[in-house]
């Protein structure tokens, strides 16, 4: 897989991830940063070329000057994601996303789940955005430590995670104010798509549905600016 830009790179050079080959822009000769230093102590190769390869190379131009062949992302499955949070000794905190199939929107959601302890995020094999060099990019490099789950069927997926005392919320409009709704213990909350929402099917496969209250005229929030409400107001309840 490529990756773009400087943190997202950091990350994963960080991370301890495969970097097969490094790609760093001819300009940085004799300007040495963070992704050189990393590079140096794990010793991986820094090829240095020009810009305009650097950006045929990508077949992107905001690669910031770097640009790194890396391994192919590995999803987890969502045993994997429980396990993790049982390791940790904490209650599952998951977020499931309904065909989000922006990239950026998928890679600004794993970095506001990075950033709030969410153990993992479960997206459908179909009508879904993968993890690609523009989500790497977007999450910053979050995706080298949050758990992605990949599924065949999100209601099947929901119906299972209830018979593990987990409890699903979707965030939509027309529900619970998200504020006075318990968020403590098990939780997975569902984000749905950026022009649809959330599917009724799998709406109605959840326990509740959960709203932020809005005050402005336009009564819609972006995916990830949803995500991000929503999980660190649990994040907030989980720490009291």
């Amino acid at each position: 897989m490529i990756i773009l830009g400087k943190n997202a790179i950091v990350e994963a050079l960080r991370a301890n991830k495969a970097v097969y080959k490094l790609y760093v822009s001819n300009a940085y000769i004799g300007k040495p940063g963070e992704v050189e230093a990393l590079a140096r102590q794990k010793n991986i190769k820094i090829n240095y070329i020009d810009r305009q390869e650097l950006t045929k190379l990508a077949k992107d131009e905001h690669h910031q000057g770097f640009v790194a062949e890396v391994e192919d992302f590995l999803y987890s499955t969502v045993d994997d994601i429980l396990d993790y949070a049982n390791g940790r000794g904490e209650q599952p905190f998951i977020v499931i996303l309904d065909g989000v199939e922006d990239p950026h929107n998928l890679g600004s959601v794993l970095r506001v789940c990075e950033c709030a302890g969410v153990h993992g995020v479960i997206i459908p094999k179909h009508n879904a955005c993968p993890i690609n060099h523009t989500v790497a990019k977007t999450s910053a490099g979050a995706i080298n430590y949050m758990r992605v789950a990949k599924v065949t069927n999100i209601t099947q997926t929901i119906e299972y995670l209830k018979k593990e005392s987990i409890w699903v919320y979707a965030v939509e409009l027309g529900g619970q104010d998200i504020y006075q709704t318990n968020l403590r213990g098990g939780l997975a909350l569902v984000i749905g798509s950026e022009g649809d929402g959330i599917r009724p099917l799998v709406k109605k496969s959840c326990d509740a549905v959960v709203t932020m209250p809005m005050m402005g005229s336009v009564n819609s929030l972006n995916a990830s600016v949803a995500c991000g409400v929503a999980v660190f107001e649990a994040l907030r309840q989980r720490r009291e």
